[in-house]
């Protein structure tokens, strides 16, 4: 079964990494972990992603499109990347995402990737 890990990054979290003295504490700490979940066989896709202010959000209303810079919501966390991964079970995907190397106050939402009609 597939689910979605979602990592969710505070503002500081975003900010390490990229800037120069905090980038390797946090690639050293992700690599490993990535590196673990393809070698298990279980990475169906994935990608980090640019920080919140790079968003652009749309909604549709009554027909018409409302375009904003930023995401939907000003929280304090902001997905910053996630994973496809095909393990047998919840439990499976629970304990992957647990092994995630998160920053204070950081998280992973897990949810199952949903099925269309005829695919099993």
């Amino acid at each position: 079964m597939k689910y979605m890990l979602m990592f969710y990054l505070n503002q500081t979290e975003f900010n390490s990494r990229t800037d120069p003295k905090t980038r390797d504490a946090f690639w050293g700490s992700f690599l490993p972990y990535l590196r673990a979940v393809r070698e298990a066989g279980i990475f169906a896709g994935g990608a980090g992603l640019e920080p919140p202010d790079t968003a652009t959000s749309l909604r549709i209303l009554d027909g018409t499109r409302l375009v904003q810079d930023g995401p939907f919501a000003e929280t304090k966390e902001q997905l910053g990347g996630y994973f496809l991964i095909d393990v047998p079970d919840l439990d499976a995907a629970l304990e992957w995402a647990a092994r995630y190397p998160a920053g204070p106050g950081g998280g992973v939402e897990i949810r199952p990737a949903m099925t269309g009609p005829g695919e099993e």
